[in-house]
């Protein structure tokens, strides 16, 4: 109900065409139009100078600080790929006097992961699992851990096809208490574990994203979380080759993202040499006939050869 009203609050203050600016800065933003809600604030689509952004404000400073010094920390990772570079960090006091905190951030525009691998195959999938696994990896080793890890926070951009996250609300330092999550994604909720921040949370979350990309509806987690979760994973087909590597992270079987990512490397490494074998004995099988419908011409004119040998 308390989110509720901030989020009418916030309806109330910002509306589509307005101009905010920055009480220290000094820079415009038009406000364009919603483009989602969560515990801490609300982002919109905003333009400023010819160019297109994302704005996220909060009457919630505190918390607005914590996000904008994570992605401060974020954009000193060598190659920048974690999260939406951050462009600008102000406040605002709406006409009615309610005081804001705001950031402004790349807009990242793509396709949800779910759609991207069941348009492009499912051998997308492993694809984004290593991307994903080594973005974590360097996250993890800033002392931060995603914690609200789900579908809905991850994009694939395109040329070359690359997951990107946007949105960094659930960051929470390594060994606190995970600030904001998801039910589905939850171990908590599954209860396979602690809301505590490590990489083993992240972990979970991240094969239930996974698990969310084959089951669309999500489910009940019943009176044995567990055995469900892994009967889901046996029976996903795209995410079978991966199933053992998967059935270990949801089990917290991995101190680390690095670890996980060198079985995942493994297992897809094994899946093409397979794949690579099996096409070969296909066209083996396929030119069989046709070695033999020679070999049986050569031995026919060889026969023939010896005969009218003996005829001359």
């Amino acid at each position: 109900m308390k989110m509720n009203q901030e989020w009418k609050k916030l309806n109330s203050d910002i509306r589509s065409g307005m101009h905010i600016q920055g009480k220290w800065h000094k820079q415009t933003y038009v406000i364009k139009r919603k483009l989602g809600a969560g515990a801490i604030g609300s982002v919109y689509l905003c333009e400023a100078n010819g160019k297109l952004a994302a704005l996220k404000i909060s009457d919630k400073r505190s918390s607005m600080t914590v996000e904008v010094n994570v992605l401060r920390s974020l954009g000193k990772v060598q190659g920048n790929r974690l999260g939406p570079s951050l462009l600008d960090v102000d406040d605002w006091t709406s006409p009615i006097g309610t005081k804001y905190s705001f950031y402004v951030m790349e807009y990242l525009q793509g396709e949800s992961m779910a759609s991207y691998i069941h348009r492009h195959g499912k051998e997308w999938a492993g694809v984004f699992m290593v991307q994903l696994l080594e973005d974590l990896e360097q996250l993890h080793q800033q002392g931060w851990v995603f914690g609200d890890l789900k579908l809905d926070n991850l994009l694939i951009v395109s040329s070359p096809p690359r997951v990107r996250w946007v949105d960094v609300g659930g960051t929470t330092q390594t060994g606190r208490a995970i600030k904001e999550y998801t039910e589905f994604y939850d171990r908590g909720y599954w209860e396979m574990g602690s809301r505590r921040a490590e990489p083993s949370y992240d972990l979970f979350a991240f094969t239930m994203a996974f698990i969310h990309v084959y089951y669309p509806k999500r489910f009940v987690k019943g009176s044995q979380p567990e055995k469900l979760l892994f009967r889901k994973l046996d029976e996903a087909r795209g995410l079978r080759p991966y199933r053992n590597v998967l059935k270990k992270a949801l089990a917290g079987k991995y101190a680390s993202s690095s670890q996980m990512k060198r079985e995942m490397l493994q297992v897809i490494h094994d899946t093409q040499k397979k794949k690579q074998k099996t096409r070969k004995q296909i066209q083996q099988e396929k030119e069989a006939p046709f070695l033999l419908e020679a070999g049986g011409i050569s031995i026919l004119a060889g026969a023939y050869y010896l005969i009218s040998l003996l005829f001359q």
